[in-house]
């Protein structure tokens, strides 16, 4: 039999499973869709108290202000949830950033509400793996750190938002502002697959509304005093959908507009997001974007607005990147766990943390998986696994590691 350090054995017999999937069940029995703000502030009242057993300050920031485009095209503010903040020993020379998210993608009328359990260890329900299995991961670690004897050495900030699963639109500021000098990152989403598989590089991803202004006429009378912003928009998706390449994918998702079938359209919205897998294609097909617009407003004799943009950069895995890997799977090896990754199209606030310049591994959460279904779940034994991982990898930076 494998004989594991004194230290991993010590670090994996502080964790508290138990307590671990109470913490789980409680919170998974609020629901915090993006859009539900009360059930979000209550669950960051509950994770306020949570965390304040760690040594350092909690405090409740408010979201930034995010605008979306209705179906009459008209630019709207979208409110969200307050984001909780933590900060450790704020002034200690390495500091480390922790990220996790509080919002599930089921909202408060979606019929799947409740846990289930699929078997003995195997937990379903709405935010069981994605992702507060993984935010109890993420507070037990640190308590278990804090516990090590080494935590002393290095300061933290952890940070949980409430608008991950819409592209944390109202968050990405903050995120930038806190991952600024961090030495490395921890992300608590949930492995990419059950057995524990890290998510290595990401692409990207944008999302896009174009609004088309027209001139309505009557389709019989005078179609030619019209301007058609549905054919506008039609031109359009054609177009972007032609642009795609082997490092682009273009996804038209929604075309709204028109009225009666005697009236020439005066409007119209297209709905579409881009999965760029480098920044190159990414910066490419934004100013293609801009030329295309202004071709179409000028072919068409039509008003062209543009709103959105790419919320999330790609995540290419550079030098200092692979070496946070190597180094928890080094530590996961201490504990007996086989640690692998592989890139995925996928994305999370690991992309925004990466283009600060920050080394991520964003997959630290719990194994489970059927994330963003009904069918959502959680192994259960993984809750104290990645508790021990996390805490073994972050008393190895504490030691020196990541410099």
């Amino acid at each position: 039999m494998k004989q594991f350090s004194q230290h991993a054995v010590s670090l994996r017999d502080q964790i508290d499973g138990a307590a671990m999937l109470d913490q789980v069940q409680s919170w998974c029995a609020i629901n915090t869709g993006t859009a539900n703000l009360k059930g979000l502030a209550e669950q960051a009242g509950i994770l306020a108290d949570a965390f304040s057993a760690l040594p350092g300050e909690v405090s409740l920031v408010d979201p930034a202000e995010v605008t979306a485009i209705g179906s009459d095209g008209a630019e709207f503010a979208k409110p969200h949830g307050q984001h909780l903040v933590l900060r450790v020993r704020p002034r200690a020379n390495r500091r480390l950033l922790l990220t996790g998210h509080m919002d599930t993608v089921f909202p408060a009328d979606h019929s799947f509400q409740k846990l289930t359990w699929l078997k003995d260890d195997v937990l379903g329900g709405p935010g069981v793996a994605d992702m507060k299995g993984g935010i109890s991961v993420m507070l037990h670690a640190l308590m278990a750190f804090e516990e090590s004897g080494t935590a002393q050495s290095i300061g933290y900030d952890v940070l949980l938002n409430s608008d991950e699963e819409t592209g944390s639109l109202a968050s990405s500021a903050l995120i930038a502002k806190l991952a600024r000098g961090k030495v490395a990152a921890l992300t608590y989403e949930p492995a990419a697959l059950p057995d524990g598989t890290l998510a290595h590089a990401r692409g990207g991803t944008g999302n896009y509304s174009i609004t088309f202004s027209g001139k309505s006429a009557h389709a019989g009378r005078n179609p030619q005093d019209g301007r058609n912003a549905v054919v506008a928009a039609a031109d359009l998706i054609v177009r972007i959908k032609a642009m795609e390449s082997d490092d682009l994918t273009v996804n038209p998702a929604k075309l709204e507009g028109g009225s009666a079938n005697n009236v020439v359209p005066d409007h119209a919205v297209v709905r579409f997001n881009i999965r760029p897998k480098s920044t190159d294609a990414m910066e490419r097909f934004d100013s293609q974007l801009n030329a295309l617009l202004a071709d179409l407003a000028k072919l068409h004799d039509i008003g062209v607005h543009r709103h959105g943009g790419v919320t999330r950069p790609p995540k290419p895995v550079d030098e200092q990147a692979q070496r946070l890997f190597d180094l928890v799977k080094q530590c996961g090896a201490e504990l007996g766990q086989t640690i692998a990754w592989q890139s995925t199209g996928g994305v999370c606030d690991g992309n925004n943390i990466a283009a600060c310049g920050v080394p991520v591994v964003d997959t630290m959460g719990v194994r489970g998986g059927a994330i963003h279904s009904p069918d959502e779940y959680l192994i259960v034994p993984s809750l104290s696994e990645r508790a021990a991982l996390s805490a073994l990898v972050l008393t190895a930076i504490a030691g020196g590691e990541m410099n």
